[in-house]
């Protein structure tokens, strides 16, 4: 099992909450949510607007074109008890290849994110104690 937690990604007026995959292999330099082409429908970026710039994004299946909208949207966890991370403004990575949204490292780290055990895909928030580990989102 993975950790996956539950985002609140808003754009302006719109408003979508994903189930996304904390990937700490995913490794930016800028907050970032790689999200599939029906979520970025869904946020208003698809078909990707003028300020969206092509990429190739090596991964471990081999290189990917993305569109990377700058500072597309605002993202925060939300759990199922109401807890929520700070909100943190992130950069849309739209991917024709992603099969759910994924969680860059950095972004991973502004949300507050401590993977407890992603065998059991347990998590918390890094202020909270330990015993505070939450599982994944399904």
């Amino acid at each position: 099992m993975a950790v996956r937690v539950r985002l609140k990604v808003e754009r302006g007026e719109v408003r979508v909450e994903v189930v996304a995959l904390v990937n700490s292999g995913y490794e930016a330099d800028t907050p970032q949510l790689m999200v599939p082409i029906d979520v970025a429908r869904r946020l208003g970026l698809w078909p990707p607007p003028e300020d969206a710039r092509e990429e190739v994004f090596d991964t471990a299946g081999g290189p990917i074109r993305v569109w990377v909208v700058r500072g597309a949207a605002e993202a925060e966890v939300v759990t199922p008890e109401g807890v929520r991370s700070n909100r943190v403004r992130v950069d849309i990575v739209v991917s024709p290849l992603a099969v759910e949204p994924l969680i860059s490292d950095v972004l991973a780290s502004e949300l507050g994110i401590a993977i407890e055990d992603p065998g059991r895909g347990l998590w918390r928030f890094r202020w909270a104690p330990m015993e505070a580990a939450r599982p994944s989102e399904r």
